[in-house]
């Protein structure tokens, strides 16, 4: 039973990541394809609506934590602050200098932030506090 809670936890988790990912190259496709802003502003832009999105939907739904709402966005921003320069800056090196292409550079970063972010939230952000939302405890 506990191999199948797992693996629909990580299908929830690819399906909100699939919708923040929408929300993500929508608006970077908006900003760089359309508007012509610059690489690094529009992925950063992106990023931050499309994590702020993902933490929402996979606290409550995917992971069902009841743990404290602001340690948790700590603990994510923790990531965060690690993974968005690293790719800010790997990207627009990618984009800038090697000469790849904008878009696929974004959606390099992106499938690296879905496994990544997956195994941080799952082994460290709600680890402890999985299944424990009012959600959770209907399901008892």
């Amino acid at each position: 039973m506990k191999k199948k809670e797992e693996l629909i936890r990580t299908i929830k988790f690819v399906l909100f990541s699939i919708s923040a990912g929408i929300i993500e190259i929508s608006v970077f496709a908006l900003m760089y394809d359309l508007i012509r802003i610059p690489w690094w502003p529009s992925y950063l832009t992106a990023l931050v609506l499309s994590v702020l999105w993902n933490f929402t939907f996979n606290r409550r739904y995917t992971f069902k934590s009841a743990n404290n709402v602001p340690i948790a966005m700590i603990k994510v921003a923790i990531f965060y602050a690690i993974f968005t320069p690293l790719t800010t800056i790997g990207g627009n090196y990618l984009e800038q200098t090697v000469g790849w292409n904008g878009n696929l550079v974004t959606g390099v970063t992106m499938a690296i932030n879905l496994t990544t972010e997956y195994l941080y939230d799952r082994l460290f952000v709600f680890r402890k506090t999985v299944d424990t939302n009012d959600l959770a405890n209907k399901n008892d």
